[in-house]
């Protein structure tokens, strides 16, 4: 380890540096040249639209590809690494953007698995997981199980996994993307305290507020090299967004109003139990209408997943009807209403989005085996489905050489914007969006809100999901708050702000914001968005 001197003493040397890192794939050059130094202790952001080739960067350093040039050096050493177990011996580890936790295991069995030799699977590893938690203020107790836990505990067991197993530089990989504000702070606070134990953070984001107010030093990647390091002292998000994608920072927002009076999806207290019994929907009502987008806020694992796989036939319901334009459709199947005109976004791309190993075209027949393009007759049109398949890579911006890459070769924004292309096209009647933003840049943000907008236009009724609040708030006519499976209290859009939003779904009320209390309030009498201000 090398150190260079200097009028105060020896300097430390970088924690990391990457010195022209080229990577390239069949068809693509995802990495080319890319110079970065990360000084220790401190949390440097990196930042890019998708497809700019951040998350590429980022699993090279941490060992899952191997650079075709270029060096890495951790702590002024050069270091080469054939897996991750290289990276982590180096002291690097990685939190990534979908947990990888069991639920079925405690927090001790979840940090412990797969480095039993470090302190055994007992009462040291117990302890040692107290004196992390503690020393970086991440208030985790070793033997709680993981299912009792919330999002924002969630991630920070992640941490503790990265730190139990000696890591001095930790890569997160758009932790924001699932909490709520109050947890966003919390976050930067534990970053805050590993920044002050010495540790270094390398923190990809497409949140530029958040990078601005937690990062000491900005890495922008276009097209996958590096054009531009900024103080964030200095730098404002327009500036920043300027950077990443040559236009605008994106507002979400809806303009006029455009509900109408036709009820196009209803649930009529819908409940679905878990296999313990518990009712994790309980007696949802609410009324969706055509040109409508109505968005439902809650802090994960408050029963919105399991309304949408009861909506889309994925579940069935204990209680309760869901109609689609006064046809009962309770029970039907995840075909027949697919058929029947809604589309869906999913929380989880790679579990209903995406089949990660096939192609381009392949994945656009998804959801859409018994209509055209995708089939002929009783044959799968190979020739609709590639043609459409371009079209939709053309229309929304998805990067990518080929309609034959396979899924998984894309980034995940990249892949976000291609499912949401395929739910938009065939004119559905009622679309299930969740999370439709989620890890994808402010360029394909803008797109995606555009479309929403546009479709509601043309009188698509739209259920909205999402952990950014903000997006809630500017993108729907009628917001409602979910805790514990019930729909609690009713929002106005045009007045509430994230904060009071982000109080309300951890059940604190709406701290003196206009609300009202769920309980036969439907859509119709709702407070819609712009009311009858210059409606449409």
């Amino acid at each position: 380890m090398s150190s260079t001197p200097s009028g105060k003493g020896a300097q430390a040397p970088p924690a990391v540096e990457l010195r022209g890192i080229t990577k390239r794939f069949p068809g693509v050059v995802a990495n080319h040249d890319i110079d970065i130094t990360v000084a220790p202790g401190t949390v440097h952001a990196i930042v890019g639209e998708n497809g700019a080739g951040k998350s590429t960067l980022m699993k090279t350093l941490y060992g899952m590809h191997r650079p075709d040039e270029g060096q890495i050096r951790v702590q002024g050493r050069e270091v080469r690494f054939g897996s991750p177990s290289d990276a982590i011996r180096n002291g690097i580890g990685m939190v990534h953007q979908h947990f990888m936790l069991a639920d079925n295991l405690s927090v001790l069995e979840n940090v412990v698995l797969g480095a039993e030799g470090r302190h055994g699977i007992g009462n040291r590893a117990r302890a040692k997981i107290r004196e992390l938690s503690t020393q970086y203020g991440l208030g985790i107790e070793p033997d709680r199980l993981m299912e009792e836990l919330g999002v924002g505990e969630r991630q920070r067991v992640e941490i503790l996994k990265v730190l139990y197993r000696g890591a001095r530089t930790i890569i997160l990989d758009e932790p924001t993307a699932v909490l709520v504000p109050q947890e966003v702070d919390e976050l930067f606070d534990n970053l805050r305290e590993l920044k002050r134990e010495g540790l270094t953070v390398i923190f990809i984001s497409h949140k530029l507020d958040e990078v601005l107010s937690v990062a000491d030093e900005i890495t922008v990647i276009r097209r996958g090299t590096t054009v531009a390091t900024a103080d964030p002292g200095t730098t404002t998000a327009r500036e920043l967004a300027t950077l990443m994608v040559g236009g605008e920072l994106p507002v979400p927002e809806l303009r006029e109003s455009t509900v109408t009076d036709h009820v196009v999806l209803s649930l009529d207290g819908v409940t679905v139990r878990s296999a313990d019994g518990r009712a994790v929907v309980d007696g949802v009502g609410v009324d969706i209408h055509r040109g409508e987008i109505v968005g439902i806020a809650g802090v994960e694992g408050n029963g919105q997943s399991e309304l949408i796989e009861a909506i889309m036939g994925m579940r069935p319901l204990a209680d309760g009807r869901i109609l689609l334009e006064e046809r009962d459709v309770t029970g039907w199947s995840t075909l027949r209403i697919r058929e029947a005109g809604v589309g869906y976004i999913p929380e989880d791309r790679h579990r209903h989005g995406v089949l990660l190993e096939s192609p381009l075209w392949e994945n656009r027949i998804l959801g859409h085996q018994t209509k055209e393009p995708s089939v002929r007759g009783p044959w799968i049109n190979k020739v609709g489905a590639r043609a459409d398949a371009a079209r939709i890579v053309d229309e929304y911006d998805v990067r990518t050489p080929s309609i034959d890459v396979i899924a998984d070769a894309l980034s995940g924004g990249n892949q976000q914007k291609f499912i949401i292309g395929r739910e938009m096209s065939g004119s559905p009647r009622f679309l299930v969006a969740a999370h439709p933003t989620r890890g994808v840049d402010v360029g394909a943000q803008a797109a995606i809100w555009e479309q929403l907008r546009d479709a509601r236009a043309a009188g698509l009724a739209v259920l909205l999901i999402s952990a950014d609040l903000d997006e809630l708030i500017g993108m729907s006519d009628t917001l409602h708050v979910i805790l514990r499976g019930r729909l609690v209290t009713q929002a106005d859009p045009t007045t509430v702000t994230p904060e009071q939003l982000g109080s309300a779904m951890t059940g604190a009320g709406l701290d003196g914001a206009d609300q009202s209390t769920e309980g036969g309030t439907d859509g119709a009498d709702g407070a819609h968005r712009h009311g009858s201000e210059g409606g449409a």
